[in-house]
């Protein structure tokens, strides 16, 4: 699959985005927020990447290190993207907020977030 361009938003509408990616490389983790969140990764450069409207609605979430910056809509709740930890100069766009997509024709990869310290090392493999 070659780079598109999508748009998508939270679910109520209010944050909105543009993000230009290849859809093959979507990945999923099991860490404690992502399975909780259901979030389906797309981690992008900031230039691939803009906000089209709701940057006041947005809030931030952090936990643990406090390198990722978990944003959501304060309206709606939806996480629509966020900075990621493993990524902290990227977009991590959640792929279930994409407009007119198929989730089913996804093949994400998984990472390992249980153990992030060992897949971002390398010594648990991604899979």
């Amino acid at each position: 699959m070659t780079s598109k361009t999508y748009e998508g938003a939270c679910h109520c509408g209010r944050v909105r985005f543009r993000v230009t990616a290849d859809l093959d490389s979507v990945t999923i983790c099991n860490c404690s927020v992502c399975t909780k969140k259901g979030i389906l990764h797309l981690i992008v450069a900031p230039e691939q990447f803009e906000l089209i409207s709701g940057r006041d609605d947005l809030a931030t979430y952090t936990f643990n290190t406090g390198v990722a910056k978990h944003t959501f809509c304060k309206v709606c709740g939806i996480h629509p993207f966020y900075v990621p930890r493993s990524d902290p100069d990227k977009i991590d766009v959640n792929a279930r907020c994409l407009d007119g997509i198929d989730l089913g024709a996804l093949k994400p990869k998984f990472f390992d977030g249980q153990h992030w310290e060992q897949a971002m090392s390398g010594t648990v493999p991604w899979r």
